[in-house]
């Protein structure tokens, strides 16, 4: 089930689950039904991000032209707090963020389109994200903003933080 959030393009995924005494199966991806909702359907690189510690954030990344890049994400063990930001420039939402939460049991998924901004923090400890992005990765045109941006409202949840240098040091975003 596709449910369009606020910030256009950008789609909470909930599995449709066939479920019998086995328990369930469920696709995942398709590419008609992404295709159908004017989502990116390449996967050009599958991503494994594991957390050992609770707290550890990671964000906001995105990737600038011509490697901007899509991205369809989903907690596979433990859970994280999510979070996007549109920085498509003359999009009625350029610049708000929307954050929901992913877990492994809920198993629901969150579709980032191109030029937005994302990132997480976990939940618990030994959390695992697997991304599915429509661009391979490229140094040279990764980019981030300032994860706690008061420009962007993003209000995360009050653990003690984990965040790398990178991070960290990411400027206010200039609009």
């Amino acid at each position: 089930m596709f449910i369009e959030t606020f910030l256009k393009g950008a789609f909470i995924i909930d599995l449709e689950k066939r479920e019998d005494d086995r328990g369930f199966f469920a696709r995942a991806f398709c590419q008609r039904e992404f295709a159908k909702h004017g989502l990116e359907v390449q996967v050009a690189q599958c991503n494994i991000s594991f957390n050992e510690r609770k707290g550890t954030l990671r964000g906001m990344h995105y990737q600038v032209s011509p490697f901007e890049e899509a991205k369809l994400v989903r907690c596979t063990m433990g859970s994280i707090y999510d979070a996007i930001i549109d920085l498509r420039r003359g999009s009625p939402t350029f610049g708000r963020s929307f954050s929901v939460e992913l877990t492994a049991r809920n198993r629901r998924m969150l579709y980032i389109p191109r030029e937005f901004a994302h990132g997480f923090q976990t939940l618990e400890p030994d959390t695992e994200v697997f991304y599915q992005m429509s661009q391979c990765y490229s140094a040279e045109h990764s980019r981030g903003v300032r994860w706690n941006d008061p420009a962007f409202g993003i209000i995360w949840p009050p653990d003690e933080r984990m965040i790398n240098e990178r991070d960290q040091k990411y400027s206010d975003f200039r609009a």
